[in-house]
Formats: structure tokens, sequence, C-alpha cells
């Protein structure tokens, strides 16, 4: 087995190669000109962008898919049809590939099993981050909230700027049409994913702290040990920039440069006078008691204000002038599914947000309110309803008092059962009971099981001039399409029926 990851030539197989992480990795490879291959169980446009790069997807989880040739490749439209097998299977067997997985797959998985019999050398999704990280000038971004947008923005900053970066997020970017870039220049913009513990892998130039929670309960029993591992991660950063608008970041990690919303911080970089505007939020930055000038963010709220700092931080490190990183910023669209507006119909704003831990969830129905009032005049009453999909049962049971008092901002309330993604019930807690607990702090709030229940419950809810946001880490915002049909085509009058 190898010690290390082989950039030289040597293929590259990835189990479940269409997951967000292993997706953006695996195209970083492909447009590098390596020869990549994976499996999952489902054609998405993510896998299709692999595809178009020369990727070969296969269809199901197999070790007959490890048995590829050398010399041959399936095209992209072949591989959408091969269902798991191989049009080169003819052709002389290839070097053994390296195999990569991520911590969803399990050990039972029988292509992870035929991989490890046939003495492939098997690397964690973090061990090739680190590998190409070394590679760069790196600038991870770790923290428990944030870290999509970000790492986005900072990666959105250093391409303006023709730094030309490549990028390795957990989200997807209009900017770059996905969720990653290969660039030519000196620096690689990534996550740092704490939620596995693997972000301890990373050695960067910059590493980026934005808060520290305990978000995973699955992997990590107390707060302490969330915080070993973001000291570790600490250790193999040359420079630490950190919130310390967080307790944790600011009492434990210490970093060298600092940034927060307070001006009593003595901060390095200090936003102030916060105020949203009919495009996002506009604010003054200074940068070690020296005012540099105004930010026009077109994102709302107060987190990604900090989250921009982040980045303005990052680029005056590179020595970019405060205008230009201002002017860049202010183009700035955000990452699919933070905050993103996927419709607008009879007067009602359907919104996407990945938020599912209570202090995403505060903090983007915290927005939404703000996006409430700025256009509170256009309607006779403009109301927030969250709909809320709880993401593994080992946060819900763990965090349940914390969901509890998170939906403040919000009208009304619906929660849906909880999604597994992948986890067993140990717990014995269900999405009834989260609602419970959240109605108990919010009476307007009801469940509804399934998502059939969702959206039959949502075209009698929502009214002109509603922001109907949707909460999920899972599968809940694939109601959207079919509740937003439903409002396209019902007229005013339809509409007063239905609500009567």
């Amino acid at each position: 087995m190898l010690n290390s990851v082989d950039f030289s030539g040597r293929p590259f197989h990835f189990i479940g190669i269409g997951g967000i992480g292993m997706s953006a990795l695996a195209y970083v490879l492909a447009k590098r000109k390596l020869s990549v291959s994976g499996s999952d169980l489902r054609l998405t446009h993510i896998t299709q962008r692999l595809q178009a790069e020369g990727v070969h997807v296969f269809w199901q989880q197999d070790g007959s898919n490890l048995n590829f040739s050398a010399s041959k490749q399936s095209d992209p439209t072949s591989a959408q049809t091969s269902n798991g097998a191989s049009n080169a299977a003819n052709g002389a067997v290839r070097e053994l590939p390296q195999v990569i997985c991520s911590t969803a797959i399990n050990l039972s998985n029988a292509e992870y099993r035929a991989a490890k019999t046939l003495g492939c050398p098997i690397f964690h999704r973090s061990d090739l981050l680190a590998a190409l990280m070394a590679d760069y000038k790196g600038i991870a971004v770790a923290g428990t909230h944030g870290k999509t947008t970000t790492s986005s923005l900072i990666g959105y900053l250093l391409m303006r700027a023709n730094l030309d970066p490549t990028i390795v997020i957990g989200g997807e970017v209009a900017a770059w049409q996905g969720n990653a870039r290969l660039g030519q220049g000196d620096y690689l913009v990534a996550e740092a994913d704490e939620s596995d513990g693997s972000l301890a892998k990373l050695s960067a130039q910059f590493g980026i702290i934005t808060n520290i929670e305990l978000d995973h309960p699955d992997h990590y029993s107390t707060l302490d040990e969330v915080v070993d591992i973001f000291k570790a991660f600490q250790r193999q950063c040359k420079i630490t920039i950190g919130s310390i608008d967080c307790a944790t970041v600011r009492q434990v990690i210490k970093p060298d440069i600092s940034y927060s919303l307070n001006l009593e911080s003595a901060a390095d970089y200090i936003a102030t006078d916060l105020k949203p505007d009919p495009i996002g939020t506009m604010a003054t930055v200074w940068e070690r008691g020296e005012r540099l000038g105004e930010l026009r963010l077109p994102m709302l709220g107060q987190h990604n204000v900090s989250n921009a700092l982040a980045a303005i931080a990052v680029g005056r490190q590179l020595d970019l002038p405060f205008a230009q990183i201002a002017d860049i910023l202010k183009d700035f669209q955000g990452a699919r599914r933070r905050f993103e507006h996927r419709g607008f119909h009879q007067g009602i704003l359907f919104v996407d947000d990945y938020g599912h831990h209570p202090s995403e969830v505060r903090a983007t129905l915290s927005a939404a309110r703000l996006k409430a009032r700025q256009s509170a005049d256009n309607f006779s009453e403009r109301r927030v309803v969250a709909i809320f999909q709880p993401h593994r049962y080992s946060r819900a049971a763990a965090l349940l008092s914390d969901f509890a008092g998170a939906f403040g901002d919000a009208d009304q309330v619906i929660v849906t059962d909880i999604y597994a993604a992948g986890e067993q019930n140990t717990h014995n807690i269900t999405g009834s009971a989260v609602a419970q607990a959240i109605a108990g702090e919010h009476p307007q709030t009801q469940f509804c099981a399934s998502l059939d229940d969702v959206k039959t419950a949502l075209r009698h809810i929502l009214r002109p001039g509603d922001i109907a946001i949707f909460l999920s880490a899972g599968n809940l915002n694939q109601v959207i399409p079919d509740v937003m049909a439903f409002y396209q085509q019902v007229d005013a009058a339809e509409l007063e029926t239905v609500h009567s």
C-alpha cells in the first residue's frame, strides 16, 4: 500500500463520487488530466459535470468497478447507461487505482471491501485534500458554521483579483459553475471539515476559524473534544485568522489575526454601523483602528458580514487594497443553498437554506426577518414561514433544547421527520418530538410527518407576502419545485378560496 497520494499518473477511483466534497476533489483531479473514475447510485447534475470532464461513473457500488482498462474510458453518455459495467472490460487491466472514500462509506461496502482485498491504496477524502493542499499555498476555512460562505467569498475575491486560485468547497457557486475550480495560481482555497476530525490533517498558509460549537455529537462527546481538533488544526497553520465574537475562539484559539462585529473587541478587523439596504447589508470596516471604508455586501445578516470580514482579512494579508476588495465583494452572489432565492410566485418568496444547527437556524431566520422588514410596505402582512427538517438523530437529541429556542424570528414553523443521513435511531428521537419541543417555545408550530404532508400543508398556509424558508441539510428542498408550481398555476381568486 502507498504511504502517500500519488499525482504522477496513477489512477483514482472514488466510492461515492457524487457527494459534494468528493465530487469537488474528483473535478480538480480530472482538470489536472489525471485518470478519474468513481461510483454513485444516481445521475445528478454534479455527476454529469464530472462526466463532461472525462470521469467514468459507475451506477452501482460493486467490486467489479475496480477492474477497468487503462487504455479505454467510456464516454460520458455511455457512462449514464452502463449500470456499473465498464465498456472497457475487455482491455488490459490498468494499475490498481488509488481508492478515495469518505466517512459516509461503511466498512461493509462491497466496493470498499473489494479494494481492501485487491490491495488498492485507500485514502480518506481528507488525505487527498491534504496532499493537494501541499502543492499550493493553502487557505483552509474551518468552523462549525459559515465554512462554505466564507471559503466561497475568499475564492471569489482571489479569482476576481486575478490570483487564479484552485477552489474546493462544500457548496456550489455560480461564479465557477460548481463546487470546484482548478486555477493556475499559487493558492488553494478549501473547507476544512471538523465533522470527523479530519481537518487536523491539513497544513495551510492561512487557517480561518469562523466559530466553534458542538455540531456532530455522532463523532464528539463534548465541546472539549471539538476544541482539541481545532487546536490541532491551528498548529498545522502558519497564520490563524479567527472570529473573536466566538468566546471559544477568543479564549482558547487566540488567533494571530482576529475579526469581530464588536467595536470594543480590539480585533484586527472590525465591521461597524451594520444596516440592511435594498440589496443586502452595508457596513464600515476598520483595520487595527484605521477606517478602511464602506462595504456593501449583497447578503443579509450579521453572520454574513462576519464571514466577509474573514475574506477581507485574507485579502489584506495578500496585499490587496481595500477598495479593490470592496469592489469585488459587492458583486458576490453567494453559494447555492445559502439563503438561495428559488422563486417568487403570488407574492411568496421561496428560499432554500442549508441551516441544520440551532445557531444556523437562528442566524438564517434573523436574515429572513430583515428581508421581511425591507419590503413590509408592499404587503398587508409579511410573515416568515420556516419549514425545518432535522438532520441526524444524534444532533436532534443532543441539541433538542437549543432547537426549541431557535425559531423566534419565524411567524409559523413546520417541522418534518428527521433525515437520518445513514444513522440508526439509537436515541429514540422523532421529528414529532422535535416539533413538540419547538412548540413549547413557539406555539405556531405544526408537525408534518412526510414530505408529501409538507407540500399539502404549504398549499393551505402560504399567503402573498410570505417568505417561505426551507431549512435542511437533507432532502427537504425536493418539495420546493412542486410547491412553487402550485402557486404558479393558482390565480389570486383561487388562492382566496384555498385560504378561506
